[in-house]
């Protein structure tokens, strides 16, 4: 072996268990920290911050869903950065379908996509919001709303979006790195043993059969089928308009306007506005969801400043990986 391969492989190995030994530590701190300060200064409900003010019975909730759309915990990973949770975000959403003070929501999407049940979990909740509180959601898309990001925003009353929006990438998409001929270049042989003939499906050091790639291929046909419904039922298109666009294609929102994705062209601030005019909201105050401080917050900010944003990003990717490729609705670069 190498001295470049056995530095390589040092690497990996002291990153997975800075990983690991941090990720203990915010789990250990962070809960020490909330016990402690439990019952002190906390009130009912998510922290909130007032984006406009007006009435205290009548509000807009803004809800950001920015980053990618992915489930790693309640915890979360300390190299994922400060993007998404899923967790806070899914709370946000019990909060404004339980709050009667809430009138109307404006969901500002601005993500690439993400994994399979967490939109669909996203998407249900909105529906749940429509249907059984009978409270309007309006969609403001960002820069990029695709894949799960368009999951998610179908089932709004309405969706904004600027020009040069990316959104599209409707479909679904699974990955495996494969190294197979790499390891038998240098000698290197894995063994694996398996109760099944298809327990092993996607092993990276096997070549992938034909019969791994239909079984893949049904799962995510199904899968595909769920989104091909989905945006049929919420913009209320034929199912067969929907397969012509739904080709995993990206589009402006030029594009988007002209396919009926989209209803109109508008920022934020548009979009609230929308609101307040179809909603005869005028008076409303305006209110976002805020982070919790709390202990794993701060040592995740800390850990993406000492990893970089994108540097992080990419290693939290690379350690998200262990656990095997799994459907995605999400738009890959």
């Amino acid at each position: 072996m190498t001295v470049k391969r056995w530095i390589a492989l040092g690497v990996a190995a002291a990153l997975l268990v800075v990983s690991t030994v941090i990720n203990a530590a915010t789990f250990m701190f962070s809960t020490n920290i909330e016990e402690s300060l439990s019952g002190f200064g906390t009130t009912e409900g998510l922290p909130e911050a007032i984006i406009e003010e007006g009435s205290a019975m009548e509000r807009i909730a803004v809800l950001d869903l920015h980053g990618t759309i992915q489930d790693t915990g309640e915890q979360g990973s300390l190299l994922g950065g400060v993007g998404y949770n899923h967790s806070q975000f899914m709370n946000q959403l019990d909060q404004v379908k339980d709050d009667d003070t809430v009138k109307a929501i404006v969901l500002s999407v601005n993500t690439p996509g993400g994994g399979v049940v967490e939109s669909a979990q996203i998407h249900d909740k909105i529906v749940e919001i429509k249907e059984e509180a009978r409270k309007p959601v309006y969609v403001s898309m960002g820069a990029q709303a695709t894949s799960g990001g368009y999951y998610v925003s179908a089932p709004a009353d309405k969706i904004f979006a600027s020009k040069e929006t990316l959104t599209g990438s409707l479909g679904v998409i699974m990955q495996s790195i494969n190294f197979s001929e790499l390891a038998e270049r240098y000698g290197v042989e894995f063994v694996t043993i398996t109760s099944g003939e298809f327990k092993d499906m996607l092993n990276p050091a096997e070549e992938v059969s034909e019969a791994d790639l239909a079984i893949i291929q049904s799962m995510l046909e199904d899968s595909y089928q769920g989104f091909v419904d989905v945006i049929a039922n919420g913009r209320e298109m034929p199912e067969e308009r929907v397969r012509e666009i739904a080709d995993g294609r990206i589009y402006n929102g030029i594009q988007a306007l002209e396919l009926g994705l989209i209803d109109d062209y508008g920022y934020e601030e548009d979009v609230i506005n929308a609101v307040k005019e179809d909603y005869d909201l005028q008076g409303a105050s305006v209110i976002e969801y805020t982070t919790p401080s709390d202990f794993s917050s701060l040592l995740s900010l800390q850990a993406h400043k000492v990893f970089g944003g994108l540097e992080g990003d990419v290693l939290s990717q690379v350690i998200n990986r262990v656990g095997g490729p799994r459907p995605m609705y999400l738009y890959a670069e």
